[in-house]
C-alpha cells in the first residue's frame, strides 16, 4: 500500500462526513483509510457506519488524546507514505494523490500546499529549511506525507496537547536530517477551527517549552533576538516605502522648479 490516510475525530460528526467524502472521491485508489475515533457520542459512528465499505480500519473508543489517537493510528497503517487529515480538514480536489505520485517525489516527508478555509495560504514553502524556519512557522501536518518508519521511530509525544506534530517535525527534520520533498500541489484546506488555531498563546507557550528541553539557552536566545529583529523590519517596512515615496515626489517636484 502506498499510502495511508488517518482521520482521528471526536464529536465532530459534520466535519468527518466533510473529510470523509473528501478521501473517498480521489481518483487515485492505492490507498487505505483510517478512523480513530475517540468514542463520539454524536453521530460519528453512523457517519462512518454510512461510509464502512470505503474505510479499511475504523475502531470508536476513548482515547488520551489527540497525540495518542494519532499513533494509534500510525500503529495499524500499511502505507509506505502516511497523511493525517482530521475531522474537519479536507482534500484540496479530487486529484490530489494523482497529483502527488506524478511528482516522483521519494523524500522521507513530501510536503504540498495548504490553504486555509477562506483560501489564503497556510504557510509559504521556505527556500531554506532551517531550525529558524521550524522555531518562527510550522510544517502543516494536513500537506505532509510522512514516510511511516519515521513516524514510528519519532511517535507523536502524548505529554503534549498542542505541538506534538511540530515537535515531530523538529526532531525528524533537524535532529535525524531526514529528507523533505516541497512540491507546488495545493493537498488540503484544514478546519480554522482546530485546536492550535484557535489558541495561538497556548500554542507558543507549549512550543517555548519544548524548545527549552531541546535547545542550550544561548541558541534559544538567538533565535529570540532575531524573531524580534524580523518583527522590527516587517512594522518599519511600510513607513520606509511611505517615506521613500514622499522623498522620490519631492526630487521630482524640485526637479521640475529647477526647470522652470
Amino acid at each position: 500500500m502506498k499510502y495511508t490516510i488517518i482521520t482521528i475525530n471526536y464529536n465532530n460528526a459534520d466535519g468527518l462526513r466533510r473529510t470523509i467524502e473528501s478521501v473517498v472521491c480521489q481518483t487515485y485508489s492505492d490507498y487505505e483509510y483510517v478512523i480513530i475515533d475517540g468514542g463520539s457520542t454524536d453521530a460519528s459512528v453512523d457517519i462512518i457506519h454510512k461510509y464502512a465499505k470505503h474505510v479499511d480500519y475504523w475502531v470508536s473508543e476513548k482515547d488520551g488524546g489527540i497525540y495518542n489517537a494519532m499513533n494509534k493510528g500510525v500503529k495499524v497503517a500499511h502505507g509506505e507514505y502516511l497523511i493525517f487529515m482530521n475531522s474537519g480538514d479536507v482534500f484540496y480536489n479530487n486529484r490530489v494523490f494523482e497529483n502527488i505520485e506524478f511528482s516522483q517525489k521519494t523524500d522521507d516527508i513530501i510536503v504540498g500546499r495548504v490553504l486555509t478555509d477562506d483560501g489564503k495560504e497556510f504557510m509559504h514553502q521556505p527556500q531554506q529549511l532551517t531550525m529558524y524556519f521550524l522555531y518562527s512557522s510550522t510544517i502543516p501536518h494536513q500537506g505532509a506525507f510522512i514516510k511511516k518508519q519515521l513516524l514510528e521511530k519519532h511517535p507523536y509525544d502524548e505529554t503534549l496537547k498542542i505541538t506534538s506534530d511540530w515537535k515531530f517535525f523538529v526532531d525528524a527534520i533537524i535532529y535525524d536530517n531526514c529528507s523533505v520533498g516541497f512540491v507546488d500541489i495545493v493537498v488540503s484546506k484544514f478546519d480554522v477551527d482546530g485546536v492550535s488555531t484557535t489558541n495561538p498563546e497556548k500554542t507558543w507557550n507549549e512550543k517555548l517549552e519544548v524548545m527549552r528541553t531541546m535547545l542550550p539557552q544561548r541558541v534559544l536566545q538567538d533565535y529570540e533576538n532575531m524573531k524580534q529583529s524580523e518583527c522590527l523590519t516587517q512594522s518599519l517596512t511600510p513607513i520606509l516605502r511611505q517615506r521613500y515615496s514622499i522623498d522620490k515626489i519631492l526630487h521630482r517636484i524640485g526637479t521640475l522648479l529647477l526647470k522652470i
